[in-house]
């Protein structure tokens, strides 16, 4: 029993020494070894290595893209001297864990501030270079990417990768988002009355045209009434020669009764003639025979 105990405290301090004396590497982490205050190794793969217990010491970093994410929007101007507000968010990871530190002292936010100071200069510069249309636009890839590239060359200083700069939004500041909306609405409002004026004109001449061909339609129309109505009578005529020929006596009796039936339509009708005219010989006699006058 004696013994025993020595021995078991042996065990656990070998124990001890050797949970000490190793660490393992994580696939998505970087490890850095340091001695006495002083990095003497970087492990990037993953696996199981050893170490100097007491004497040594490991920090681990991760591998993974890490985000950088603007607090607040920065206010830039575009060429033509106009403001606007830009929010970004930047891709970055560590690439050399061994000048990460050195740089940076491994602290992370040290590294995402001077990041932030390199991607906000770049990004200034850029919109500086492009009026708003196109910073809103036609340019806005072109300037991520050119920061992406301006930024990167800075951030291989300190150890690290700008991976991507993607901006979040971009607009004009409160202060001047009502006059320019004043001014868009002025402006559209000024096309929309020459629209209106175009149309009103478009409109009356499509009214005249239509005017006009009504009136030609309704005087060919007339023409072809009358054409016809002409026709017609001409026929009549001819018909009524025709019968008048055949039978003279039938169709001047024929008149007198069409005369007689237009003459005496109502009972108030009053003709003042001779009743010895022409006119009611039919009347005085079937055969139509004129009688002399005394």
């Amino acid at each position: 029993m004696k013994f025993s105990m020595p021995i078991l405290a042996i065990v656990v301090a070998l124990l001890f020494v050797a949970s000490q004396s190793v660490y393992t590497v994580d696939q998505r982490r970087f490890a850095v070894k340091f001695q006495l205050g002083e990095v003497i190794e970087t492990k990037t793969t993953a696996g199981l290595y050893f170490k100097v217990p007491l004497v040594q010491n490991v920090k681990f970093y991760d591998k993974v893209n890490l985000t950088l994410d603007n607090p607040e929007p920065d206010r830039v101007t575009t060429s033509e001297k106009k403001p606007l507000l830009v929010d970004f968010v930047v891709l970055w990871r560590i690439t050399d864990v061994k000048q990460y530190y050195i740089s940076v002292q491994g602290d992370e936010e040290a590294a995402r501030r001077r990041l932030s100071q390199t991607v906000r200069a770049n990004l200034a510069e850029e919109f500086n270079k492009h009026d708003v249309h196109e910073a809103i636009s036609s340019a806005r890839d072109k300037i991520t990417s050119v920061t992406q590239h301006k930024a990167n060359a800075d951030a291989k200083s300190i150890g690290v990768e700008v991976v991507d700069v993607r901006l979040r939004r971009v607009e004009l500041p409160p202060d001047v988002t009502g006059p320019v909306y004043q001014r868009m609405e002025s402006e559209r409002r000024r096309v929309a009355n020459e629209l209106r004026s175009l149309g009103g004109a478009e409109s009356e001449k499509i009214r005249a045209d239509a005017d006009r061909q009504r009136q030609v339609i309704l005087a060919d129309a007339y023409r072809q009434a009358q054409k016809i109505k002409g026709e017609g009578d001409a026929k009549a005529a001819n018909i009524y020669a025709q019968a008048f020929q055949q039978n003279p006596e039938f169709y001047s009796f024929y008149r007198s009764m069409e005369a007689y039936k237009s003459s005496f339509r109502g009972k108030a009708d009053v003709m003042v003639i001779e009743p010895n005219s022409d006119f009611f010989r039919y009347l005085r006699d079937s055969a139509g025979k004129a009688s002399g006058r005394k």
